[in-house]
């Protein structure tokens, strides 16, 4: 899946991990709570979020029902024998997992099951083509960040076509997408017949397609909803997300990178034609 010869990984371009990020502190916090007082989960020897997470699931599934609110963290925590910091580690836990949604103005709710979203084919196509389920939302000139344009080797300041969009699955936003597309790789485009919005999107997208694609490359990360991001997911900023990072190579070179960040909480990414690669909910079981 991974094309050599660039001196930069696919994978410097995603957002950093949201795994363990702050997890020691956030433990340590923890452990130094629960024990000022004994609690249910003192004789367990696994770590206490950990265990009140497996605990919480079987609450999930026995007495709650997808989209129900759950109790404040208060009155979970006093059911639970547990500080409030222990709690949040389990509940951040099995939002990671998807069991969980934090949705504005409403609360903590019980999550649908995971929807399956493709993210690629064993035939590269070039984004926007037929069959491509993302819609375009803009498109602008702008500095890409930093480790984008060394990717595609323009200059510092050199402004590139930045073309928005999202996707949608059952009618609900699953991911949201930024493509950077260097102006070499679109070298007859007319300002003059779509100077911007969606249709100045899909004129960049079809000069794009005029060129022969020889391949992509993919990587995919945890990381975590900036405020844009969150805002057109309907998430928190902070949120989980799954960050898929693409580039596409023609006249061999980085011809654009995708950049999109998909909802970890409703997605299930599978890749390939027979979707043999899955991401699940349960994190006890692994992609194939």
């Amino acid at each position: 899946m991974t094309k050599g010869g660039g001196r930069h990984r696919v994978a410097d371009i995603v957002q950093e991990p949201l795994i363990n990020k702050g997890a020691k502190s956030r433990r340590d916090t923890a452990i130094a709570e629960d024990m000022v007082g004994t609690t249910q989960l003192d004789t367990v020897a696994e770590p206490k979020y950990w265990h009140l997470r497996t605990v919480l699931s079987e609450a999930l599934d026995s007495e709650f029902s997808v989209g129900e609110i759950l109790p404040n963290e208060r009155d979970l925590a006093a059911r639970f024998g547990v500080a409030r910091a222990t709690l949040r580690q389990a509940l951040e836990q099995l939002e990671l997992e998807g069991r969980l949604q934090r949705r504005r103005g409403v609360g903590t709710t019980v999550a649908p099951p995971r929807m399956g979203v493709a993210v690629g084919s064993q035939h590269h196509i070039w984004p926007g083509a037929a069959g491509d389920a993302w819609r375009p939302a803009g498109c602008a000139r702008a500095v890409p960040p930093q480790v984008v344009a060394q990717v595609l080797e323009t200059g510092a300041d050199e402004q590139v076509h930045v073309v928005r969009r999202s996707r949608v699955t059952h009618g609900q936003p699953v991911a949201a997408e930024l493509l950077y597309i260097p102006a070499s790789s679109v070298p007859a485009l007319s300002g003059i017949d779509a100077p911007s919005g969606s249709a100045r999107a899909r004129a960049v997208l079809r000069e794009l397609q005029r060129l022969e694609l020889e391949g992509e490359d993919r990587a995919v990360e945890l990381g975590s909803a900036r405020a844009d991001d969150a805002k057109e997911l309907d998430r928190l900023p902070g949120a989980p997300v799954l960050v898929v990072t693409t580039r596409f190579f023609a006249g061999g070179r980085t011809a654009a990178v995708s950049v999109a960040t998909y909802r970890a909480d409703t997605c299930r990414l599978t890749f390939g034609d027979s979707g043999g690669v899955e991401i699940h909910h349960d994190p006890e079981r692994r992609a194939s």
